[in-house]
């Protein structure tokens, strides 16, 4: 057997450089990096507090609809130091210049004080911000206190409405699990139309909630489990209290990377005490589902069971399914059939209408089906549009009125019916922001009433359009304006006209740290309600300082 000695002193050759050069890379990369480089650092990045002047009331005509929104993949960028490549050669050291990072305010407060005795405070201060842990306090007061005219007569009333809220949240993130803790305080002091029983009301309201959230990947069940306490008191007009005790949980476990399935639970244990010695009861929530999140396609199949116990309907159910189907990058085709009950709780009754007395017991209202259909769509950047249609039944929905539209002589309290309604609605929404310098929103939905009686659809929208633009021409100047039109379902005895409210606003920071803002609504000095033969401000306006510390 012949030995090629060559081929040998060849193949040595090959691996004695291969083991030279490894055993440089080795001992280059082993070099020792100091702790503290720009390669290994942590930024944490905090959004300053900035809220918008908003309006004091807000009309809630369909339940939300869950955005479909697009998350792009994130981006993964290595950095290792790679020794060069030539022979020979050295690592180049990493510049270790400090990093500034501009450190965001943790506060802000405003003042602001209009015609009509209109009022707007707010502050908000983030007490404690740390990796571990974030507490953050808030308090507001808003309301007006002057002379309006009465919506379908000829005489003035002293028309009085301010709420105070104040609230504080504590965020600690151990390990593995986020711990939450809530309060919340607020008291909205008002008075009826001339004509009423009753002085000054008031309520009062207020909440205590402690939680658990499992952190993405930290455990093979995800889970999120809380509960709450909450409080509410009226004075006048059975004047009862109201006592929940209010528990949600949500657990789900991954069968694959896109798959899992869970079950969410929410229960209410209700409990009164005052005049109308209402039953106590319990209403609890069942809602098992699948959920399937791929890379274009995501689908929940869900369904709502619902029992109840003490005064109502002991039995509800309704479908949770969602489905989205994302194409071409930024077009999204959705569509859900979703149910939810409605707990008529006398926060949700205070939304409804503040100045309603319930003349009877309210079962809670079922919505048997929210139906929705849409396509989303951003063809260039900063453009979304989104077109749909829809169908909602509503069952035990609760209907506003007085005993002035039935024949009876009192109007100045509302009092509540319910009644099965349903509404065919199709609308569209465009939003628009150029570089943060200009941005316009629209958006316009038509809806089909349907009712037994048509006397209960009388503040029911047919035709709602709302219209926002908000422009920034210089660092410190901001402008707004904002359009809300609501055309009202034509039903016997309505005197609501339709909402016409023409807004804008403007906020200059004329120091550091320091603004003068001001808003004013109702410029087209329209009559229209809210609550029935409850009208609101004509022109109104608010304005004062706003600061950031």
């Amino acid at each position: 057997m012949k030995i090629n000695r060559a081929k040998i002193e060849k193949s040595s050759a090959i691996l004695f450089a291969a083991l030279l050069i490894g055993g440089n890379t080795l001992s280059l990369s082993a070099q020792t990096q100091p702790k503290d480089t720009t390669l290994n650092r942590t930024v944490v990045v905090e959004q300053e507090y900035n809220p918008n002047i908003m309006d004091a009331r807000k009309i809630n005509v369909l339940p939300k609809v869950d955005e479909i929104t697009v998350t792009p993949k994130s981006v993964e960028y290595d950095g290792t130091i790679f020794p060069a490549t030539s022979i020979p050669g050295s690592p180049m050291e990493a510049f270790t210049g400090k990093e500034v990072q501009k450190e965001p305010t943790k506060g802000y407060a405003r003042l602001g004080y209009g015609n009509r005795g209109n009022l707007d405070v707010r502050a908000n201060y983030l007490l404690l911000s740390t990796p571990q842990d974030r507490l953050n306090v808030s308090f507001s007061v808003d309301g007006m206190n002057g002379k309006l005219d009465l919506i379908d007569e000829d005489g003035k009333w002293r028309s009085r409405f301010y709420r105070t809220k104040a609230g504080a949240y504590y965020l600690h993130q151990f390990g593995k699990i986020d711990l939450n803790l809530e309060g919340n305080f607020g008291v909205s002091n008002f008075n009826y139309l001339p004509a009423s029983l009753y002085a000054n009301q008031n309520h009062t309201s207020g909440d205590v909630r402690v939680g658990l959230k499992s952190k993405d990947n930290a455990y093979a069940l995800h889970f999120d489990i809380g509960t709450g306490l909450l409080l509410f008191k009226k004075r006048y007009g059975n004047s009862d209290s109201e006592t929940i005790v209010r528990t949600h949980a949500n657990v789900a476990g991954d069968i694959s990377d896109e798959q899992l399935v869970g079950v969410s639970l929410k229960m209410d244990n209700i409990f009164y005490d005052g005049e109308k010695k209402y039953d106590n009861r319990t209403a609890l929530r069942a809602t098992p589902y699948y959920e399937w999140n791929g890379e274009n396609t995501k689908l929940h199949l869900g369904a709502n069971v619902d029992f109840a116990s003490g005064s109502g309907k002991s039995f509800r159910a309704s479908p949770d399914v969602k489905a989205s189907y994302l194409f071409s990058d930024s077009y999204v085709l959705y569509a859900q059939a979703t149910g939810e009950r409605f707990v008529n709780d006398f926060r949700r009754l205070e939304e409804v209408s503040p100045y309603a007395v319930s003349a009877s017991w309210l079962d809670d209202t079922y919505e048997q089906l929210n139906a929705q259909i849409g396509f989303k769509a951003s063809p260039v950047s900063g453009l979304w549009f989104n077109i749909f249609g829809g169908y909602q039944l509503l069952k035990d929905d609760l209907i506003p009125r007085t005993d002035f539209y039935i024949g009876g002589p009192a109007r100045d309290h509302n009092v509540f019916y319910q009644e099965k309604t349903s509404n065919l609605n199709v609308g569209g929404k465009l939003l628009y922001n150029y570089k943060d310098r200009f941005a316009v929103s629209a958006e316009g939905t038509y809806y089909n009433w349907d009712a037994d009686e048509n006397i209960n659809l009388l503040l029911k929208p047919e035709f709602q359009f709302d219209f926002r633009v908000d422009t920034k021409f210089l660092p410190e100047l901001n402008l707004g304006l904002n359009y809300q039109y609501i055309s009202r379902v034509d039903a016997e005895y309505n005197p609501e006209n339709a909402v016409n409210n023409l807004g804008v606003s403007l906020t200059y920071e004329f120091h550091k740290g320091i603004s003068i803002y001001a808003k004013g609504s109702n410029l087209l000095n329209k009559k229209y309600s809210y609550s029935v033969n409850y009208v609101v401000q004509g022109i109104n306006f608010v304005g004062g300082l706003a600061f950031r510390f």
